[in-house]
Formats: C-alpha cells, structure tokens, sequence
C-alpha cells in the first residue's frame, strides 16, 4: 500500500528546505493512480494553510513526450494563488528553476479567454529525472506561473511565441506543438477535472503546456514572453 501521506509530506519538505530528494518511485513503486492521490494531498496541505486553488497546468502535451514518457494522455498538476507571480520570481525559494512559454486560459460562464503566458518549474528531484508517477505525484513540476492580458477566442492554433532572457531569443515555437492546438489542452484539462471530482469553474485558469523546451531560469534576469495577436508578459527574477 502506498504511502500517500508520507510521499506528501517528503515533497512538501522539499520545497520548504529547497531541497531535491531521490525519486519517491526508488525505494517504493507506485502507479499512476497512487500518484494523483498523492498530489492532492499535497495540494490539500496548501489549502489547509490558506492556499487556494485557482486552476490546473497540462503536461506531456507534445506528442514526442507523450512517446518518451510511454504515455498516451497529457498529465495534470494544479495550480493555487500564492504561484501566480505578479512581476518578480523569487529564485531563493526555487531548487532548480526552468521556465517556458504557455498558452494560458481562463474559463468564463460562457466561454474563455487567452493569453500568453509562462511557466517556471521546479522539480523537486534531485537532477530534474523522474518517472511518471513521480512527476505527477510532484504536481507535475508546478512551481510559478504569470500571464499577460486577456483576450477573446481566436484561432491558437498556430500562435507563434518568442521567450527572451535579458533581451536574447532563448526559444522560439509554435502554439500548434501543444495537442496541435492548445484549445484541445483546454478541453482535456475540463475532461480530467471533472473524472477528478475537482471542475473547473468560471475564473479557472488552464495552463495549456509546452510550446518549446525549457531552459534554466537565472538570476537577476529580464524574461519577456510574446505571442504573436496575443502581446507578452515579462517577467524578473531575483
């Protein structure tokens, strides 16, 4: 039987002491199903110290990780309100940072609307390796996330997106590398949501996933995020 709470506990520590530990899969193996039960207690550890969950992020949204990863559905992770960054990412309260540009959502009665956005991950592992379970037990690697403003639907389906750090191009990609659109990350974080028991409700936010690699987020550093119709978002760190 899995150790649910145990697991928990030991990411929870990891982020407290800024710490990577082993992979949770080395000493004791556990399935996919076992992960997610983890992840929410994780995520219900932060509510009961006044965290609120605001949305979910997507993950393994590519079809080449899908296949290095042995999957054939995207994953999920949540996100609450104390990840949302306003200006400044705090790279003192990080293990290992990488960031990368998303396409973000943001659920209405009716309908959504898109911006773009970010996403700084942090693996809680040591070197940034882990299985599936063990990422998805670590909330999918969710650490910060920021967005620029809102805008009403419009094709994303080939949005193009430029990351700069400290005014060089880093990345450069396609919104079509993410499901071929991100609007079907949308709707398969609806889907996993509501098999969850956890929908998402007008003002939830939908991180839709990867449109290029990551890269190291250093410190003291500018990022700017633009995708094209859609304006940017920038970013410090510290």
């Amino acid at each position: 039987m899995t150790d649910v709470s145990g697991f928990a506990e030991t990411l929870e520590q990891a982020v407290r002491d800024v710490r990577a530990v082993p992979k949770l899969t080395a000493t004791a193996p556990f399935d996919v199903a076992a992960a997610y039960e983890i992840q929410r207690a994780g995520i219900a550890r932060r509510e009961r110290r006044g965290e609120r969950r605001i949305g979910v992020k997507m993950g393994f949204t590519s079809r080449a990780k899908m296949v290095q990863m042995g999957v054939d559905d995207v994953i999920w992770g949540q996100l609450t309100d104390t990840m949302l960054v306003e200006s400044t990412v705090d790279l003192a309260e990080l293990i290992h940072p990488r960031i990368e540009p998303e396409i973000v959502f943001l659920l209405g009665p009716e309908g959504f609307k898109a911006a773009v956005g970010f996403e700084v991950l942090d693996s809680r592992y040591e070197d940034f390796k882990f299985t599936l379970p063990d990422v998805i037990a670590d909330n999918a690697s969710a650490a910060r996330f920021g967005f620029g403003a809102w805008h009403d639907p419009r094709d994303l389906s080939n949005v193009g997106l430029v990351m700069e750090i400290d005014g060089r191009v880093v990345q450069t990609g396609s919104s079509a590398a993410i499901l071929g659109d991100p609007v079907r990350s949308l709707r398969a974080a609806v889907r996993l949501a509501r098999e969850a028991d956890l929908p998402l409700g007008p003002g939830s936010i939908v991180l839709a996933g990867a449109a290029t690699a990551a890269v190291p987020l250093p410190k003291d550093a500018h990022v700017r995020v633009t995708g094209a119709g859609l304006g940017s978002v920038e970013v410090t760190t510290k």
